[in-house]
């Protein structure tokens, strides 16, 4: 297969209609569906199914939809990184979740700015389920994840450090004048409901609680009283005064990792990490 009947096949498969996906690729409708009858033809099935009314993927076209995904994210991000790598001073892009980690950040991006011949470490500041994605098509080059709320599947990891987790509550609750909680203390609050983050795919689990993307979003919804939530120690570091952290006794720990692609090569990122590793 060429990329570029590739790219034809996604946009078609996205759309589910030849006219929304040839508008959207920027050519005729006509050599779209010949690219397409041909892709077809040398692989020996069919990827669509066709009426006058509407196109529908075969078991075989939702296959290559998932791989072809994969196939045009690693070849963008291949992009990326060698027009990167070509600079005069190729830098790094390191991901990671806004309000969170900071202390880690702030020594590791001094650390290594100390290091001989440090490469510019650009900060890319991004959302719950936006890592894989951003390493994956080659916006980042490493990233810092928190296990087991992020997901590190198919990507290198040094881990860094685990620490517990802290229930968030609005200073005003019963349950924020405790030293300690548990679980169900928190999970059964039928006036503050846990709030929902979204998944990998961006889409949120059902239940009751507010859906938030960040923290600074996050402690707005608790300090109106809407929600709360159990996250790692150190995002609840340096409250709002009118939010109380509380230690959760059997929450599970957090780990904290640093990751990457495994097909990376940058001398930068092995360096950023053995500095990472170090602290």
């Amino acid at each position: 297969m060429e990329i570029r009947e590739l790219r034809y096949f996604v946009a078609v498969a996205e759309e589910l209609h030849f006219g929304k996906a040839a508008q959207r690729l920027g050519i005729a409708q006509p050599p779209l569906s010949r690219a397409i009858t041909q892709l077809e033809r040398r692989l020996g099935i069919a990827l669509l199914e066709r009426t006058s009314r509407k196109v529908t993927l075969t078991e075989a076209g939702a296959v290559l939809l998932a791989e072809g995904h994969t196939i045009l994210s690693a070849v963008t991000a291949a992009e990326r990184r060698t027009r990167r790598a070509a600079t005069a001073h190729p830098g790094l892009v390191l991901a990671a979740k806004s309000g969170t980690a900071d202390e880690l950040l702030t020594k590791l991006l001094d650390t290594y700015a100390a290091e001989p011949g440090a490469a510019t470490v650009d900060l890319l500041l991004c959302e719950a389920h936006q890592h894989q994605q951003l390493l994956q098509d080659g916006q980042a080059d490493v990233a810092l994840l928190h296990l087991p709320f992020d997901s590190a599947a198919g990507l290198d990891t040094e881990t860094l450090y685990t620490e517990g987790q802290v229930a968030i509550l609005p200073a005003s609750h019963p349950l924020a004048g405790r030293s300690k909680v548990r679980m169900a203390d928190v999970t059964t609050l039928p006036t503050l409901p846990m709030a929902r983050w979204p998944g990998p795919g961006g889409n949120y689990p059902e239940g009751p609680g507010a859906e938030v993307r960040n923290l600074t979003q996050l402690f707005q919804l608790i300090a109106l009283g809407r929600t709360t939530a159990v996250i790692p120690e150190s995002a609840g570091a340096d409250l709002r005064q009118d939010l109380a952290a509380v230690p959760v006794l059997d929450a599970p720990p957090v780990t904290t990792v640093i990751a990457w692609p495994p097909h990376s090569h940058l001398r930068t990122v092995a360096d950023l990490i053995r500095v990472a590793a170090r602290l």
